[in-house]
């Protein structure tokens, strides 16, 4: 079943969308990038405000540099999240990333995100899966360029997310997705649809809006009622 990501930038936000039954909150600063990161201590606020809710936390925008990213690992996972994302972005070292991050992934539940801006060969879920992530996610690194529905046609989400899910991966969509994306990747069943700029006021870098993110929630329901 097909739950709702809302990412938030602080705590009133975070109240907000826990208030409204969001189903994963995600912290992170877009005004930072497609994966801002949020200071530590914010973080760790936010933890205390709502000890009992399901949050997962960004790292930034990084370079796969293994000693880089595994340094950022640890200090967001040290803040208490459930989750850590951490994005894979072109370039870089990607087999020294996921093999320095192995050991991490045995303690934490890290979740790789793909930009789908960039070439993607599916088979590195694989790899994800073989260094011990918890899950994969499908976002967008440039949102001037539109929604993930737009990058990439239905198919390859399709591919995408029944691929992970055979590999026994969390499968999430994101990626300046619109009220009406909704209807269009709930039959292909990912675990987490994810929003942020949709929720807002102005934009992915404004506030959010207690009436979108209360209309979405309720579609993202109504859709699940309905398959």
């Amino acid at each position: 079943m097909t739950a709702m990501l809302a990412s938030v930038t602080d705590p009133a936000e975070a109240r907000l969308a826990a208030a409204a039954g969001v189903d994963l909150i995600d912290l992170k600063d877009p005004a930072r990038g497609a994966l801002g990161a949020l200071d530590e201590e914010r973080i760790r606020t936010i933890r205390r405000a709502l000890p009992h809710t399901t949050l997962s936390a960004t790292i930034g925008d990084l370079p796969l540099h293994p000693e880089t990213v595994f340094q950022a690992v640890e200090r967001t996972a040290a803040c208490s999240v459930d989750y850590v994302k951490i994005g894979l972005f072109p370039g870089g070292d990607l087999e020294g990333t996921l093999e320095a991050l192995a050991p991490l992934a045995a303690e934490h539940k890290l979740i790789a995100v793909l930009m789908a801006d960039y070439l993607i060969a599916l088979p590195v879920l694989e790899r994800i899966a073989a260094a011990g992530f918890r899950g994969a996610m499908l976002d967008t690194a440039d949102k001037s360029r539109g929604p993930l529905t737009r990058l990439r046609p239905q198919a390859f989400l399709a591919r995408f997310v029944e691929r992970a899910k055979s590999l026994g991966l969390l499968t999430g969509l994101a990626g300046s997705l619109r009220l009406e994306d909704v209807d269009l990747l709930l039959p292909l069943a990912p675990d987490y649809l994810g929003f942020r700029g949709a929720l807002c006021r102005e934009g992915r870098t404004g506030t959010l809006d207690p009436r979108k993110l209360t209309q979405i929630r309720d579609r993202i329901r109504s859709g699940r009622r309905g398959g």
